[in-house]
């Protein structure tokens, strides 16, 4: 639920993150400031729903099931969105393929408990 603090965190301090990660200047305007403070706020309502279905994963087994195949499919969808937008090199290989093997990793540790 870390993902909280940039859903709240100061433009300027998302500006000099963009800069640090070699981005350039955070574009200005209303669908920026936007787009990522509800990307964080839904990430952390991600985690949320993850930490609660941890709490009971024979009960929710089929929802753990679903989030491994949505990490799955999610991670290949970044992996071809961060390659198609020029992303850097580390951003693409770190992020979509690292959500795929989560996702299978879910998926392989789920097809170990009896349904």
């Amino acid at each position: 639920m870390s993902a909280l603090v940039p859903a709240v965190m100061p433009l300027a301090w998302m500006d000099a993150i963009h800069r640090w990660l070699g981005l350039g200047e955070l574009p200005e305007g209303p669908i920026v400031s936007y787009l990522t403070r509800s990307l964080s706020a839904m990430y952390a309502m991600h985690g949320a729903i993850v930490y609660f279905v941890s709490l009971d994963v024979r009960r929710y087994l089929p929802v753990v099931k679903c989030l491994g195949c949505l990490a799955v499919a999610f991670g290949g969808g970044m992996l071809v969105l961060d390659a198609a937008i020029g992303m850097p090199t580390a951003w693409t290989v770190c992020e979509g393929p690292i959500v795929m093997a989560i996702g299978v990793i879910v998926l392989a540790l789920a097809r170990r408990l009896p349904a």
